[in-house]
Order: C-alpha cells, then structure tokens, then sequence
C-alpha cells in the first residue's frame, strides 16, 4: 500500500490542487460553484431516479418496487427540477437547511433545560443550540448571502483538504525517494540486493 502511494505521490498531488482550485473559486466566484453545485446534484439526482425507476420496472415484488419506483420518480422530478431552475432548487435546499438548524437547535435549547439538574454544564449545550436557531434566523432572514456564506465555507474546507493532501503528496514522494535511496545503498555491485528490505 505504501510502495503505491510513494509511487502515484502526484496523483495526491493533482486531488489536492483540484480542491484548491475549487476552493478558490468558491471563495471568490460562490455564484458559480452554488450553480454549479446544484446542477451536478441535480444531475445525480436524475441519472439516479432513472436507474432507480428502471430497477423497479424489470424487478419483482409488491411494496418494495412500487418504493423503488416512488424513489426513482422523486429523484426524476427533483433533478429537472434543479436543471431547469438551479437558483429555486438552491433557495429550496437553502430554506429546508435554515428550517433542520432552527429546530434542531430548539430541541438542543429543550433538552439542555431538562438536563441541567443532572448534568454539569448544560449550559453548553444550550449555547449550541441557540447557535443553531440563530444560525436558522440568519438563513431565512437573508438566504442569499447565506447560501454565499456556505459555499465559501465549502471553500474554506476544500482549500485546507487541497493544502493537506498536496503536502502529504510531497512527503510521500520524498519517503519513496529514500526507500529508493536505501535499496540502491543496499544492492551489491552486481545489482541485487545484499541485505533484504
């Protein structure tokens, strides 16, 4: 496993300059990833629902095809959906986020109150909720710039994967060349090994 990692060490490398590269664009252009994001969602979506529904007619069975089929319709309207009208699909995805943070962070709010006399520092749990519900509020409030807002999170996320796996590309390469430099150290004159690796 090592031995093929040191050796494809710049296939490493071409991941992590991808995600750098993604990275930057979704810092500086999030328009575009947002839209680029929701069509290739929107495409999987799709290609998945067809497949999905072609499993249900060549298949057998009552219920279980007729979910398939049900899965495979969704996934069909969902992913035109997103194709034809990527910026409704988005504000869509958007506000299903802003609704899942708000009530998650109510249920945190409720459930650190009826812990709070059995558990030390509920209070934390509490603040992350109340994070959470803000969080919501600023998404329904302005979803837009928030939609914005987590692309550049995306972006942030990826440049630092980027940065990361160029990194261990390079360390890679530099562990291949020295278990390199250890077998040529350890061939005889005649080429073969004198000591076993």
């Amino acid at each position: 496993m090592i031995d093929m990692i040191t050796r494809n060490w710049w296939v490493l490398a071409l991941r992590g300059l991808f995600a750098v590269l993604f990275g930057v664009l979704a810092l500086f252009r999030p328009e575009i990833t947002l839209w680029a994001m929701v069509v290739v969602t929107g495409a999987y979506a799709l290609v998945d629902g067809v497949f999905g529904l072609l499993a249900a007619v060549g298949g057998r069975g009552g219920a279980a095809r007729w979910l398939l089929a049900l899965v495979g319709i969704a996934g069909i309207a969902f992913g035109m959906l997103a194709l034809l009208r990527p910026g409704l699909t988005a504000l869509a995805l958007l506000y299903l986020i802003a609704g899942w943070a708000v009530v998650t962070g109510v249920m945190e709010i409720i459930a650190a109150f009826g812990l709070r006399h059995e558990v030390d520092g509920s209070w934390t749990y509490a603040l992350t909720g109340l994070v959470s519900v803000l969080f919501g509020v600023l998404l329904f409030a302005w979803p837009v710039d928030g939609a914005l807002a987590m692309v550049r999170v995306v972006g942030i996320v990826a440049l630092v994967f980027g940065a990361l796996l160029i990194g261990g590309a390079f360390r890679a390469r530099a562990l291949g060349r020295r278990a390199a430099e250890r077998y040529r150290h350890q061939a005889g004159p005649g080429g073969t090994s004198a000591a076993p690796l």
